[in-house]
């Protein structure tokens, strides 16, 4: 869910160009979501039943490819995605906490986008470098052995980046 007041306006002529040059492929159906998605920022829903009719699915079998890939997102995300470790060794070192403070810093809980589409915030079971948990990931950006005083420290640098 994203604490949006309106969804960014997306160029639907260059989405439609994007669905043109893959008309009549069904083996194109990721490509062209990706490059509609590397576009707008997201797939826009309403721009599903296009790319469905373009590779002759129906519209609900190119959501199902959508929902099955996790890169791929029908709802507008931020500039920066933060990550925060769920996994067992950041669980026992504080990442609960972490978590915690991340929210409040944001304004915003788990799922979501900040209104000035800044952040998005997930959570992931584990990024796998636990000798310096507790572990948040700020685009591809590992942040580790993180502490209270390192939020809002690590935030500050991305803002407006």
């Amino acid at each position: 869910m994203t604490k949006l007041k309106e969804k960014p306006k997306i160029n639907i002529k260059e989405i439609d160009k994007i669905i043109e040059s893959h008309r009549n492929k069904k083996w194109g159906l990721i490509p062209m979501l990706q490059e509609i998605q590397e576009r707008a920022g997201y797939i826009p829903p309403e721009v599903i039943p296009r790319v469905a009719d373009a590779v002759g699915l129906f519209p609900s079998q190119v959501q199902a490819v959508i929902t099955f890939y996790s890169q791929l997102y029908t709802h507008p995300r931020g500039k920066n995605i933060v990550r925060v470790c769920r996994g067992t060794a950041c669980h026992v070192r504080g990442g609960k906490t972490i978590l915690k403070l991340v929210k409040q810093h944001l304004g915003i809980e788990e799922g979501e986008t900040t209104e000035d589409m800044e952040y998005t915030l997930e959570t992931v079971a584990c990024i796998g470098v636990c000798a310096l948990a507790p572990n948040l990931v700020v685009n591809t950006n590992i942040h580790g052995n993180m502490n209270p005083k390192k939020v809002a420290a690590i935030f500050g640098n991305y803002k407006g980046s």
